[in-house]
């Protein structure tokens, strides 16, 4: 599976290791599942996440370790063109560039709302739990 990792269900996988965003995350890192980053979204990565109670468990040290490894394992993705304003949150417009420019079939997120409308340019938005079924044998 070749997707882009939306930033709330990296969230989601830093504060629980109980559900199936840290499960697609740990898919990642075993390699089953590719993603494709870019600079911004491995900065908004960290931004968010080192936000004051966003992820109380973690320091912004360790934070910061977990975007490292993201990146080491991602294709790294440069967008030349921008399609904003495209979806409902403009903040999830850079997740649909990455993968426009990556031409990454999917993107994982817990906002499937958010991405309305990334199946008319062929990205289809799936769960954590979704790209976990899509993944297995």
């Amino acid at each position: 599976m070749y997707a882009v990792f939306d930033t709330s269900t990296l969230i989601s996988a830093l504060r629980s290791s109980a559900g199936a965003s840290y499960a697609v995350l740990q898919a990642i890192r075993a390699k089953r599942i590719k993603i494709a980053l870019s600079v911004a979204l491995a900065l908004e990565y960290e931004d968010v996440a080192t936000r004051p109670g966003v992820v109380p468990a973690l320091d912004a040290r360790s934070i910061g370790v977990v975007v490292d490894v993201l990146c080491a394992l991602a294709v790294q993705q440069k967008v030349y063109f921008t399609w904003r304003p495209y979806l409902i949150d403009p903040g999830d417009d850079m997740v649909l560039e990455v993968a426009l420019a990556a031409g990454t079939p999917y993107i994982i997120t817990n906002n499937l709302r958010h991405f309305s409308g990334c199946e008319s340019l062929g990205i289809r938005t799936v769960t954590p739990a979704e790209a976990l079924k899509l993944i297995r044998p």
